[in-house]
């Protein structure tokens, strides 16, 4: 039986910006085996398309509420992405 899988557009705030969140993002969804992007937003924010099983992109979005160390996280805001297609693997982009 297939796992079930979906698919999550991010939005973080607080202080994510300048304490490595990209690339700890991307460590974490790659350990839990997600697909998708990361990356900088000019106004201070992280933007994240996490997909893969439900399980893996729940634990993800909790994740997020932590981040890396240096970082103080004020919201996470998700919304379905089913439609959207992740690339292979997971980037970090610009």
């Amino acid at each position: 039986m297939a796992e079930d899988r979906k698919a999550a557009l991010v939005r973080i705030t607080g202080r994510v910006q300048g304490v490595c969140f990209r690339a700890w993002t991307r460590d974490e969804a790659q350990m839990l085996g997600l697909c998708g992007w990361v990356r900088n937003e000019r106004d201070g924010s992280v933007t994240a398309l996490i997909a893969g099983p439900d399980a893996a992109v729940d634990t993800m979005l909790h994740r997020f509420w932590k981040g890396p160390p240096g970082a103080s996280v004020s919201t996470v805001a998700s919304e379905d992405a089913s439609s959207i297609h992740p690339p292979a693997g997971f980037q970090i982009t610009h």
